[in-house]
């Protein structure tokens, strides 16, 4: 926490810094060769105007801090690297660039960035994983489909939210589980109702898991609900609430559902899986995926986690990882005969944009009995 607090005022700071250098910047489009003499004489003048188009960033920062200082470091960070590729360009070719051709590339190419971004963080996808095991599995194929990350008030709210649970359910799942962060600080208690009436409505084999992530507590309280408000709304629509539990689903399949590691009563994975029979199939529910040493070392067959937002933007994930903050940022990896799966998330946090290729989704995950697929062949 120490470290992200750090990081946030070292972006603060840098969003000052960077629109002070906006302004330099914007000025190089008002000094040409024609008004060169002109503007050395109104040269408050020229700086004022540069000012204009900085204050409407300023203007969104005041507004929506986080994704202000957001767009404002990403737009500084291009224009520097266009900055100094015309510089490069220009010492190559021995002569002055008429127009600032540079401004025009790091704002175009901003616009079409986090454009992007926009779009993948308010468009969700459906992201398929095919797995295999030797594990008898009691029936042929067990469909999971993971929801994670909803932040309800992010990029949908209720509504939205029971679309894409409509949209989720003609995938046909045996086992639906929700890996934390379902809610957050600014999800009201009215789309909180509707998001747990849509999560109830959900037809499934084995029905509907639940794990907490580390913001469906609240940080700030100050929403209209509490989190024991939540879990009794979640019971309520039928949602089985796992808290460091095991859950027989059928007798070839154990479902671990764990608290966050931000709860100091946490259990360890020796502990949770101690007296699981391990020649049954093990799907663990952790929201951060941060014990994957532990969880691979406890023999366990699938672990699903969610919590990074697929990395957020770049390069948030690969800084994530060289902290040790997480394990992986997104998608499938395999450790020894567990496998991890992270999703990035079916929302946002308070940032609005994914970029360096995360996207919005829910996941889909089939698991196969190589076994019978054997007999079929």
């Amino acid at each position: 926490m120490f470290f992200w607090l750090l990081l946030m005022i070292g972006m603060v700071l840098g969003a000052v810094a960077g629109l002070i250098y906006l302004v330099t910047r914007f000025r190089h489009f008002l000094v040409t060769e024609k008004t060169e003499e002109y503007w050395k004489t109104h040269r408050k003048r020229s700086y004022l105007l540069a000012t204009v188009p900085v204050l409407f960033l300023l203007l969104y920062c005041v507004l929506d801090t986080v994704n202000g200082i957001v767009v404002t470091l990403n737009l500084v960070v291009i224009w520097l690297i266009a900055d100094l590729i015309a510089w490069i360009v220009k010492k190559i070719r021995k002569k002055p660039v008429k127009f600032y051709w540079a401004g025009i590339c790091a704002i175009v190419f901003t616009v079409a960035y986090l454009g992007s971004g926009w779009h993948f963080a308010h468009h969700v996808y459906e992201t398929t994983y095919e797995l295999k095991t030797e594990k008898n599995l009691g029936m042929d194929k067990l469909r999971i489909a993971q929801v994670s990350d909803s932040h309800v008030g992010a990029t949908f709210y209720g509504e939205g939210f029971a679309k894409y649970m409509e949209q989720m359910q003609h995938t046909n799942p045996d086992l639906i589980v929700v890996t934390g962060d379902f809610v957050d600080d600014g999800t009201t208690k009215e789309d909180m109702i509707i998001c747990c009436e849509a999560l109830g409505k959900l037809q499934s084999t084995y029905g509907c898991y639940y794990i907490c992530g580390n913001h469906d507590k609240g940080y700030y309280n100050y929403r209209n609900f509490s989190y024991d408000e939540l879990i009794d709304e979640l019971k309520k629509n039928n949602v089985h609430v796992l808290e460091d539990e095991v859950v027989e689903l059928n007798e070839n399949i154990v479902l671990v559902g764990r608290q966050d590691r931000t709860m100091t009563t946490r259990a360890d994975m020796e502990t949770l899986t101690k007296d699981i029979d391990k020649s049954k199939y093990m799907i663990v529910l952790d929201h951060q995926p941060n014990d994957y040493t532990a969880q691979a070392k406890s023999q366990v067959d699938l672990v699903l986690s969610g919590h990074t937002h697929g990395g957020q933007m770049f390069p948030i994930g690969i800084v994530g990882e060289l902290i040790g903050a997480n394990d992986n940022t997104y998608g499938l990896e395999r450790r020894d005969k567990t496998n991890f799966i992270v999703n990035s998330g079916i929302s946002d946090w308070e940032i609005k944009y994914k970029t360096g290729g995360a996207i919005s989704e829910y996941g889909i995950i089939d698991i196969t009995n190589a076994t019978e697929m054997n007999k079929l062949k």
